[in-house]
């Protein structure tokens, strides 16, 4: 059994729509949503120990060890398999943190997938998936490894094939913060229920988008810039933001004429995550 795993991907995801639908007595909003993962995103070293202790290798700028979705993720896992091993693990960031790719719940997942095999412990993909949606919503779609319809708060997957185009993806340079989207008065909270078999690239829309472009008025420039290249949308609870291409070319020519103020990246979409045989 190996010690360590260098270099481990923890990929970024888009939501290609995302319908809120309802909400719970509890608070939590029911969504359904198409998710893709992108050949782009964090990477993350793991080393096994034995003393028991979980530690970040060089703590993330601002991110306690309580907000640390790595550290929460490792101690969740060796509190619920009872293993005595311990992990220093560290992370290269590039997913931007409040941008709506799924940094946070990636890198979560990849926590718990890696130590699963590090520590030995060959726990099946339902049964981590069901400790990662204690963590976060999204969790779930990156331990299932495939693009999915989502329902429910996000936690009912069901895999599905998706066109993999390229896709031109920029930021702002802000950080949303979800909740306060979510609790948003005029947020649509009634959008109708489809089936799997209704939508097809381009359908739909992003529910949060409207609130989040009022608020956020840097999203709606983002927006506008990149709509002159094809149907913009916004991924999750924002920042970030997409256009579909079917060229790579294409998007690497339009990633070349971002604005200053915006950063931005190319990825490829995937249908499967990177560490889908995994378990």
């Amino acid at each position: 059994m190996s010690t360590n795993y260098k270099k481990v991907p923890a990929p970024a995801k888009l939501n290609l729509f995302l319908h809120v639908t309802g909400r719970r007595p509890d608070g939590y909003h029911t969504l359904q949503t198409l998710f893709t993962f992108v050949d782009y995103g964090d990477t993350l070293d793991f080393t096994r120990t034995g003393s028991g202790n979980i530690q970040q290798q060089h703590p993330l700028p601002g991110i306690t060890a309580q907000d640390d979705l790595c550290i929460r993720a490792a101690h969740l896992l060796q509190q619920a398999s009872g293993v005595s091993y311990g992990a220093i693990i560290g992370i290269e960031k590039r997913i931007p943190v409040g941008g709506g790719l799924g940094g946070g719940s990636s890198d979560a997942a990849t926590t718990l997938l890696t130590l699963n095999r590090l520590w030995g412990l060959d726990w099946e993909r339902a049964r981590l998936a069901a400790l990662g949606i204690r963590l976060g919503a999204d969790v779930p779609v990156f331990i299932g490894g495939h693009s999915a319809f989502a329902e429910g708060i996000g936690e009912q997957l069901t895999p599905v094939e998706v066109p993999e185009c390229w896709y031109l993806v920029a930021h702002p340079g802000i950080a949303v913060a979800t909740r306060e989207i979510f609790e948003d008065p005029d947020l649509t909270r009634d959008s109708i229920t489809v089936r799997m078999c209704d939508f097809s690239m381009g359908f739909g829309r992003n529910d949060l988008q409207p609130v989040v472009m009022r608020r956020y008025p840097q999203v709606a420039q983002l927006l506008t810039w990149l709509g002159r290249w094809g149907e913009a949308r916004m991924t999750g609870s924002g920042a970030c933001c997409f256009v579909p291409f079917t060229e790579e070319s294409e998007a690497q020519s339009a990633l070349l004429q971002l604005p200053p103020e915006y950063k931005g990246f190319v990825a490829r979409g995937m249908n499967q995550h990177p560490l889908r045989d995994w378990v």
